[in-house]
């Protein structure tokens, strides 16, 4: 199975920063677009940013558009979230997870990782 993986999570203050990381061993992300997506507790999974294959495509949640910026490092075959201004109710697991071609919507993704924990709390 695909297996991606997620990191950077961790315990934050309201206002505070993180940057999340997606990588695999298995297959060049540039040949994909990447999504990155969060579950908080009792809630659905929901998409937070997605990234094309060129690049020339960038999608946001609403509640994370000015304050999440995803961005891709070929050399390293990582994707990033970097996650600015954070908010209690960014509190959730995330997960990255890829779409082939380039008309995909938030519900073409898979391949999904075993996610990162960020919680964020005074």
């Amino acid at each position: 199975q695909v297996q991606l993986v997620e990191s950077g999570g961790g315990l934050v203050q309201p206002g505070g920063s993180l940057r999340l990381s997606c990588t695999t061993s298995e297959f060049p992300l540039d040949d994909y677009a990447i999504g990155w997506f969060r579950q908080a507790p009792g809630k659905e999974r929901e998409g937070v940013s997605s990234l094309s294959m060129s690049g020339s495509r960038i999608d946001y949640g609403g509640s994370v558009k000015g304050r999440f910026t995803i961005s891709r490092d070929s050399a390293k075959n990582a994707v990033y979230l970097q996650m600015d201004n954070l908010k209690p109710e960014d509190t959730g697991i995330y997960y990255c997870a890829r779409a082939e071609g380039g008309f995909y919507t938030w519900n073409d993704f898979g391949s999904w990782g075993q996610g990162t924990q960020v919680t964020v709390s005074s």
